[in-house]
């Protein structure tokens, strides 16, 4: 992707080479599809203390190792899956995050028992665009405290509040683009075009 455009972008696209493509196409845009959104949640566990560009540029191969985050697939991974996996080198080799990733896909499936999808719950928890911060000032939100709450209600591990508000950023649930970024009005207008999810 040519970077050289001058178009304007959140301030955080500076930081590597790989952001401006991942910004422009996916960052804040709605997403609907449950296996992303459990990939999601388990790749933010898995950058916990650690830059989003290193879980960024192992994205692939993570799907590999997990099953294309297919929960249920991965619902089933036992003792010497977590063995293979502590031994994948393209992966964050953490048992305790790959443990969660196992743990959260059983959870996963109740949820979907319930809800019908993961979309359908997590989308109940999209804040009133009023009440949100000014874009990228604040790092939780009182919906991001209630999701990381009911999740763990539910069995969750590794999702705080700032971990849930950092899901809800990356898959549309808020617009946090800054206010001059050209991919702000794209990420709105997916938004007024997008069925919330029931």
């Amino acid at each position: 992707m040519n970077t050289d455009d001058a178009l304007p972008r959140c301030r955080w696209c500076n930081a590597a080479p790989e952001f401006p493509a991942y910004h422009d196409t996916e960052w804040g845009f709605p997403v609907a599809d449950d296996r992303r959104l459990f990939e999601k949640v388990c790749l933010e566990a898995f950058q916990s203390g650690l830059s989003w560009r290193t879980i960024l540029s192992k994205r692939e191969h993570f799907r590999r190792a997990f099953e294309g985050f297919d929960f249920h697939r991965v619902a089933t991974f036992g003792p010497k899956d977590v063995e293979r996996l502590l031994q994948d080198e393209g992966i964050v080799r953490h048992r305790g995050k790959i443990e969660a990733a196992i743990r959260n896909a059983a959870a996963a499936q109740k949820v979907v028992d319930e809800f019908g999808s993961l979309a359908a719950y997590f989308w109940r928890f999209e804040p009133d665009p009023a009440t949100l911060a000014a874009p990228q000032t604040a790092s939780t939100h009182a919906a991001s405290v209630a999701l990381a709450k009911d999740l763990k209600k539910r069995g969750w591990v590794f999702v705080g509040p700032t971990t849930a508000y950092a899901f809800m950023q990356a898959m549309g649930l808020v617009n946090d683009h800054e206010l001059g970024c050209h991919a702000r009005a794209k990420v709105a207008a997916a938004r007024r075009a997008f069925k919330v999810p029931v």
